[in-house]
């Protein structure tokens, strides 16, 4: 451990905190010394506060079973404990805007799970693999923060991560227009089926909230960074719909999308196969080794058999064909409390350590 960064995890009792419990547990570079929620848990142990709460097939982990939960509204005491921390909180936007700015203004790097920042314009929303270079506006951050270490980072929208990093693979081929519809697992709400029986043999044709994120996410993502900012990319054009359906983990999406110089299939299914990051260069823990898989077969991917393909950091494709309406369609899916939840916090914490974003207090 004296190697080890510490960790802290605010919301640390939801479903997204219980995964970043799970994925810190024996992780190489941090430890978990610090876990945070509301004020009804402060005081009790991290075993006692998610007592019949534990959404997870895996157990508790022994090394924080016997942490006691601090309150996250006692900014300092958290902060004092920890080198950065993840934040997953279930609070207004305005309430974690000003919650996340107040650990940053303690030096303390914070890496949110949450989408009250995902627009301001000098934090970087980041998929590691495909928009590193935002992490530049972190200086100009600092600066208005008034900090030399602290910032705030953020994760995208969970659903994106189905079709963005194939999308992104083909961008030399300049996307015009994308149709996505996204067919969103429980666990997107923080939910099972004991807490949600009435997912059981149902299909929600909405999701609050998350069609305006699908189409405007992208566009941030493969923006600019100008003037200290981050300046949103004006193509393509994005439609989506986005629904709940009776399954526990991985956001499955349907993908049509036309070119301003339409590739072949050969020229897209190399691009996905030889798709590599910043991750991959860098050898980072929690980095896919194969980011895309593509599967031949038909049938595939499927969201019970794919979604933990890469320890669920992956994502998978499959039945690109042409279109007669588009130039091509095809499948995508990705695990949406893996890579699209807490693993992607987490491979952005690693990036940002390797970067030397992070570091020791």
């Amino acid at each position: 451990m004296a190697n080890k960064l510490k960790a802290g995890i605010v919301g640390g009792t939801g479903m997204v905190g219980q995964r970043f419990v799970e994925l810190l547990n024996g992780h190489p570079w941090f430890e978990v010394t610090a876990i945070a929620a509301s004020a009804g848990s402060a005081g009790k142990t991290y075993e006692e506060a998610v007592k019949n709460r534990w959404k997870l097939s895996t157990p508790i982990p022994e090394n924080v079973k016997q942490i006691v939960v601090q309150d996250a509204s006692k900014v300092e005491e958290v902060a004092a404990g920890v080198d950065f921390i993840f934040c997953a909180v279930d609070m207004q936007k305005d309430e974690i805007k000003a919650l996340e700015e107040a650990y940053a203004k303690t030096e303390t790097p914070v890496i949110s799970n949450n989408s009250a920042h995902r627009w301001t314009p000098d934090i970087p929303m980041i998929i590691p693999e495909i928009n590193p270079e935002h992490m530049e506006v972190i200086a100009a951050q600092r600066k208005r923060l008034g900090t030399t270490k602290g910032f705030i980072a953020v994760k995208p929208n969970c659903s994106i991560q189905s079709y963005v990093p194939a999308l992104h693979a083909l961008l030399d081929y300049k996307p015009t227009t994308v149709v996505a519809s996204t067919y969103q697992a429980i666990s997107g709400a923080g939910k099972n089926f004991t807490d949600w029986p009435d997912m059981l043999d149902n299909v929600i044709p909405y999701i609050g909230g998350e069609e305006e994120k699908s189409e405007q996410e992208p566009l941030r993502i493969w923006g600019r960074v100008e003037d200290n900012a981050i300046v949103k990319a004006s193509s393509p054009v994005i439609t989506t719909q986005c629904i709940r359906v009776p399954v526990t983990d991985g956001h499955l999406a349907t993908v049509f999308v036309s070119f301003e110089n339409k590739p072949s299939k050969e020229d897209i299914l190399a691009r996905w196969q030889q798709f590599k990051g910043r991750p991959q260069e860098l050898e980072l823990p929690s980095a896919p080794k194969q980011f895309i898989t593509y599967f031949e077969e038909e049938n595939r991917p499927q969201t019970k058999l794919d979604r933990d393909i890469e320890n669920g950091m992956g994502v998978s494709i499959g039945r690109l064909r042409e279109d007669s309406v588009y130039d091509f369609k095809f499948v995508g899916l990705s695990h949406n409390t893996l890579r699209g939840a807490a693993g992607g916090a987490v491979l952005i914490a690693e990036l940002l350590k390797a970067e030397g974003y992070i570091q020791a207090k």
